[in-house]
């Protein structure tokens, strides 16, 4: 009986050494190295390309954080979802570890995997057609939500939830939650799927949908790669507006803050709301401004400042209202990015705190935190603070504190990366920071850099713990998909 290949022959299969793209040979119908000519039996046809040159290996064994790096064995840039299929079965036969990666936003290895294969899911771009009728859109998981915006703005629709940073992928947000301003009105991006198309860990491409494979749909969205690749979704929609007038409203308290985001909230007075934290001149964080924002028509009427503005104890003399276009507001941010590309510090180390706090405890928490923070440990970064509506939080991976308000507290920190004594010392202020708010019932949000073990999982899924364990050994039972979040 000829002998299945081991996990070691088909590594070294992968990793050619020196390899610049592995290609078809029409001829001999078998793989080669372009440079080398060397046969790699197994490895299927694919409609796109396979590669083990040193760049697209080291460009993947990077990713926002610039602390972690694992090197794959390849890098998959596929023509088709069909070459997802394949590899990952070819990936599942010799117990080769698998990581999609959209477009590289992680700050702490989550889609990194050592000698395994990264899954680049940039091409998978499609969009639409935009379903006016039934207010949806299927996109590829690749699809950047700058570009979703722009495809459904054209036919007067819009995603209702959008993170700030709009160019990022829709399965890699899918994949973790997708929280924003909006999240107090429409919940979280994966509270707005209808459906999704994923390839499982054993190989399968299946669609599902709170009807349709239930178990699935729910252990994906926010599963955090563990039990598919998210290879498509098909997104909820909504009327969207024309323009909007921008708020930025200062405080100078801590507790009145606060409280008036949460009337805002709760209220919904606004269609977004969200909130920033900054240092005086003495390097104290105790300046604090909301960011709110009224939509205009058609979806809402010309916005009133006196009456948004009612009964709110911010200073007054420090308002400012701006009114813009819609997507010129959900775009804010590119600007800022641009120069923060151009000054060289988009490539610095970025080790993000990202939680979640109960409402209740809201106050003293971020007091504690905010007084163990510096301006130099934040470096050019910001820090967000505002509020959720628990009842609009449906997705059951999506772990949030057990309170009607609780609040995302975001220390966006950045640093030089070669000072790698200061980034450990930001890594341990974060899970100090962690082990504060969990222990009175406050969670992460998973898209930062906090040193998490198994036993650390397990308790942030808590009740669902059971569930997502059991979908894991029932769609990667051989647990190959993204060993970097080192949940299981």
């Amino acid at each position: 009986m000829p002998r299945t290949p081991t996990r070691r022959t088909a590594l070294r299969g992968l990793a050619v050494a020196s390899a610049a793209v592995i290609g078809f040979d029409p001829f001999t119908r078998s793989w080669a190295v372009t440079d080398s000519g060397r046969p790699l039996s197994g490895i299927p046809h694919l409609d796109g390309t396979l590669h083990t040159d040193d760049a697209s290996l080291t460009a993947d064994a990077d990713d926002f954080g610039h602390i972690v790096h694992r090197r794959p064995a390849a890098v998959l840039r596929p023509g088709s979802v069909r070459d997802i299929v394949a590899m990952v079965r070819f990936c599942d036969l010799h117990g080769l570890r698998v990581a999609p990666r959209g477009q590289g936003h992680g700050t702490n290895g989550q889609a990194q995997v050592e000698g395994g294969l990264i899954i680049e899911t940039e091409p998978l771009a499609t969009i639409g057609p935009v379903r006016t009728g039934s207010s949806r859109v299927t996109v590829g998981a690749g699809a950047k939500w700058s570009d979703v915006a722009k495809a459904t703005l054209a036919h007067g629709l819009t995603p209702p939830v959008f993170t700030d940073y709009l160019e990022l992928s829709v399965g890699g947000t899918l994949s973790v939650g997708g929280l924003g301003g909006q999240t107090h009105r429409h919940g979280a991006q994966v509270d707005n799927v209808l459906e999704l198309e994923v390839v499982t860990g054993a190989g399968e491409l299946l669609r599902c949908s709170p009807t349709r494979h239930p178990d699935l749909f729910h252990a994906v969205l926010a599963g955090l790669g563990q039990c598919a690749v998210i290879v498509g979704a098909t997104l909820r929609l909504v009327h969207a507006p024309e323009t909007v007038r921008h708020y930025l409203l200062p405080y100078a308290d801590l507790r009145t803050f606060l409280d008036d985001q949460r009337l805002l909230a709760t209220e919904g007075r606004f269609a977004y709301v969200e909130g920033q934290v900054s240092a005086d001149t003495a390097g104290a964080f105790n300046q604090f401004t909301i960011e709110a924002v009224a939509y205009g028509p058609p979806v809402g009427d010309t916005p009133d400042d006196t009456k948004l503005l009612k009964g709110l104890r911010h200073t007054a003399s420090g308002v400012q209202i701006t009114d813009l276009g819609y997507y010129d507001f959900l775009d804010r941010l590119a600007p800022s990015v641009a120069a923060l590309k151009a000054a060289g510090l988009w490539a610095y180390a970025h080790p993000w705190l990202n939680l979640l706090l109960p409402g209740r405890r809201t106050a003293d928490l971020a007091t504690t935190l905010l007084d163990a923070l510096t301006p130099a440990d934040l470096g050019p970064g910001v820090v967000l603070l505002y509020p959720l509506l628990r009842d609009r939080l449906h997705t059951p991976l999506l772990r949030t504190p057990d309170d009607p308000v609780p609040y995302l507290f975001a220390v966006l920190r950045t640093t030089p990366p070669e000072d790698t004594a200061t980034v450990q010392r930001l890594l341990n202020a974060n899970r100090s920071a962690y082990d504060t708010v969990g222990a009175v019932g406050g969670t992460q949000y998973p898209v930062g850099s906090i040193p998490f073990r198994h036993a650390d999982w397990k308790r942030h899924f808590g009740p669902v713990w059971d569930r997502f364990a059991e979908a894991r050994r029932t769609y990667d039972p051989k647990g190959i998909l993204v060993p970097g979040q080192g949940i299981f």
